[in-house]
């Protein structure tokens, strides 16, 4: 009689110290007085443990809620059998002479057999059979939980397929009726209705099915198509092609020569430009052929006067640029006007920086030119003074109009080899003692070359036409485009081709 109770669903109360238990029954010992439940629900939550068991005496009142049909017993059988060796150990529920509930372990035996998921067909056959006062008590979270498992389709729709199977078959969600819906409900159906026959027990192997996948084959595939096709190949991974930047050439064209620039003499000194241009430097000992160079241009038409401007050019956008630029000369600072000191000599680098001055005033930098006084000046200072009369710098002749406060920048165009006598001049000696402590950074135009005729350390140092062999005190070196022709340097044997590209001023690097 006891196996005929098996794979009933019952509700058993043990009291208010224990509450009230439901499950299916997977096992009743007449010997011990004891009966099992799988799968059970404590206080319509689902317990953590497979199976629970109680005695006869723990139980205040069972209540069967479901009976299983004729020839369900043995199926319940082999599925409690599956889920006992899954979990291989059971519990059951007594009560200690305090009337508190404890919990005690069951060992059980294990199974791998696969577990029997039931049909849908056989959940509804189940239903018709069971009386309607019957099913109206039946829906217990077991079957709540077996028909989520069971039933495909429940977990691929919108709806909660928990809420949705714990309503009454005659209490249903009313729906729309009409052929559109119809229509989608079929096409829902065909899509997503193919019942779930078995559950796979073992993970999908990623590894072992990429190991499967012959990439290199692949890859030789489509090159072998693409170049059959005619269309542009990829390339394996291996044969990527060159990336090129967007204003870069990819036509072949005749090998890059960077030693554009040859001078007749032995070179002691090299720079190189940012595109890897060699730049030889000119000797001191040729600096009489240097001076050939320049009087070949002037016989040309490049006279004094467009070479001060030239430089006076270039160099006021370098002096620009290193006092900040577009971020510091603009109409939102007009509060905070950059000061550059110019200190220049009674020679033709002074009237370059005197130039250079002019400019900058020109571009609303506040300028405070120094030049001591003269009885004679050479006529190229004297229109460079005429014309920077007439902008808003300030000229001064007295080291003690200096601005005493470190100002931005410092041009030095106080250095002249022709005039080494100079350098003995007191006005000189203190113009040095005042740019090193004024501690300003210090911008050097054509310095000498010898680091004993410059007294004032720059940080940088723009070189005219080609460099000289500048030492470590000349600081970073600029080279500036004073606008001599290509045939001006053949004409005293220099082969010469512009490294300037698309700037006036470039900067040098030590090769």
């Amino acid at each position: 009689m006891a196996t005929d109770w098996l794979g009933s669903i019952v509700s058993i109360n043990c009291g208010d110290s224990l509450g009230v238990y439901q499950g299916r029954v997977s096992a009743v010992d007449q010997i011990s007085q004891t009966i099992s439940l799988t799968r059970p629900f404590h206080n319509g939550v689902k317990c953590l443990v497979p199976e629970v068991t109680f005695r006869a005496g723990d139980i205040t009142e069972l209540k069967i809620l479901e009976i299983p049909g004729p020839g369900e017993n043995q199926h319940f059988g082999d599925l409690h059998q599956t889920e006992l060796g899954h979990s291989g150990v059971g519990y059951q529920v007594g009560i200690n002479q305090n009337g508190t509930g404890k919990l005690v372990k069951k060992p059980t035996s294990s199974s791998s057999a696969p577990q029997n998921i039931p049909k849908r067909t056989d959940m509804k056959s189940q239903d018709v059979a069971i009386s309607p006062q019957q099913q109206q008590c039946s829906k217990s979270y077991v079957d709540r939980h077996t028909e989520s498992l069971s039933q495909s389709k429940s977990f691929r729709r919108r709806h909660n397929s928990w809420s949705s199977s714990s309503r009454h078959p005659n209490q249903a969600t009313p729906k729309k009726s009409g052929l559109k819906n119809g229509q989608m409900k079929n096409k829902d159906d065909e899509c997503f209705g193919d019942d779930i026959e078995e559950i796979p027990d073992t993970d999908f192997d990623f590894e072992g099915n990429l190991a499967l996948f012959d990439k290199a084959a692949v890859f030789e595939e489509i090159d072998t198509y693409e170049r059959r096709s005619g269309t542009r190949s990829r390339g394996i991974p291996n044969e990527r092609p060159t990336r090129y930047r967007h204003d870069e050439n990819i036509l072949e064209s005749e090998p890059i020569v960077y030693r554009r620039i040859t001078v007749p003499h032995n070179v002691s000194k090299e720079f190189c430009t940012d595109s890897g241009l060699v730049v030889p430097s000119v000797s001191y000992e040729l600096h009489k052929k240097h001076k050939k160079l320049l009087s070949v241009a002037e016989k040309h038409g490049l006279t004094l006067e467009r070479r001060l401007e030239m430089t006076g050019v270039c160099a006021s956008q370098m002096a620009l640029t290193l006092l900040g630029g577009p971020n510091r000369l603009n109409p939102k600072n007009v509060h905070q006007r950059p000061t550059v000191a110019l200190l220049c000599g009674p020679h033709v680098k002074g009237a370059q920086g005197i130039s250079c001055g002019r400019h900058l005033a020109n571009h609303d930098v506040q300028v405070i030119l120094f030049l001591p006084n003269f009885v004679k000046m050479l006529e190229s200072i004297t229109n460079e003074l005429s014309l920077f009369s007439k902008t808003q710098g300030q000229q001064v002749s007295n080291l003690k109009d200096l601005p005493s406060s470190p100002v931005d920048l410092v041009i030095n165009c106080l250095d002249c080899p022709e005039n080494a006598f100079l350098r003995d001049q007191p006005w000189y000696k203190a113009a040095v003692a005042w740019a090193n402590r004024n501690r300003a950074p210090v911008l050097s135009i054509d310095p000498p070359v010898h680091e004993g005729e410059q007294g004032i350390d720059a940080k940088w140092s723009l070189a005219l036409g080609l460099p000289l062999p500048l030492g470590e005190r000349a600081g970073r070196v600029y080279l500036c485009d004073i606008g001599l022709p290509q045939q001006v340097f053949q004409e005293v044997g220099i082969s010469y081709h512009s490294p300037f590209g698309c700037k006036f001023v470039i900067p040098l690097h030590s090769a």
